[in-house]
C-alpha cells in the first residue's frame, strides 16, 4: 500500500521508495531541514529499491553538472545529469519511448523540465533511450527515469518496477 514519507519514522516502515518529479532544488531542501537525507541514504545503501522520476533521477545521480552548491544528491546511481536539460516549462512535450522489458508497445513518456543523462557508468543497465540518450536507467535495486510515468494511465513501468522490487526483497514469486 502507498503512503507518503515525510519523516525518518515513516520512511523506516516502508521497503520501497518512489521519489517523484517536482523541483530538485526544493526536494533536497526539504530532505536536508526534515533530517530524512541521512536516513535515506542509509536505507538506499542497504539496498532498498529506489526509483527516482526527473527531479527524483537528480537526487539518485552520482553527479549533477549544474546544480546549486548546496543542492543535495545521494549517489545511489552512477549517472551524470543535467537538470532542465530539455527546456523550461513550455518546451516540455510527450514522446514514444520503446522500453523492451515491458513489451512492444511503446511507452507514453512524459518530459517535463527533464533532466537529461550526461553519462552513464558501466554498471548501469539504459532500459531505453530517446534520440540516443538514457532516459530509462536501472542499476541494482536503483531505477532513474527522465520521464514522469506517474502522469499516464499506463502501468507497466510500474509494475515491472514492483515485481522486480518483491524480487529483490525476497518474496516469493516476485509477487508485489
Amino acid at each position: 500500500m502507498p503512503v507518503a514519507v515525510r519523516t525518518a519514522k515513516e520512511l523506516e516502515q516502508i521497503d520501497c521508495l518512489i521519489i517523484p518529479g517536482g523541483e530538485s532544488t526544493t526536494i533536497s531542501k526539504m530532505l536536508g531541514s526534515s533530517d530524512l537525507l541521512d536516513s535515506l541514504t542509509e536505507k538506499i545503501q542497504s539496498g532498498m529499491p529506489t526509483w527516482g522520476t526527473c527531479a527524483g533521477m537528480i537526487l539518485l545521480a552520482s553527479s549533477l553538472l549544474d546544480g546549486r552548491s548546496d543542492q543535495h544528491f545521494l549517489g545511489a546511481i552512477n549517472i551524470v545529469v543535467r537538470r532542465n536539460a530539455y527546456g523550461r516549462q513550455i518546451a516540455s512535450f510527450e514522446a514514444a519511448v520503446d522500453i523492451p522489458a515491458i513489451g512492444s508497445r511503446p511507452f507514453l513518456g512524459v518530459f517535463i523540465r527533464s533532466p537529461i543523462v550526461e553519462k552513464a557508468g558501466s554498471e548501469v543497465e539504459v532500459l531505453a533511450t530517446l534520440d540516443d540518450l538514457p532516459v530509462l536507467c536501472r542499476q541494482g535495486p536503483v531505477w532513474a527515469s527522465s520521464f514522469h510515468p506517474e502522469l499516464t494511465d499506463d502501468t507497466r513501468l510500474h509494475q515491472l518496477f514492483l515485481k522486480e522490487a518483491a524480487t529483490c526483497l525476497g518474496i516469493p514469486n516476485g509477487q508485489p
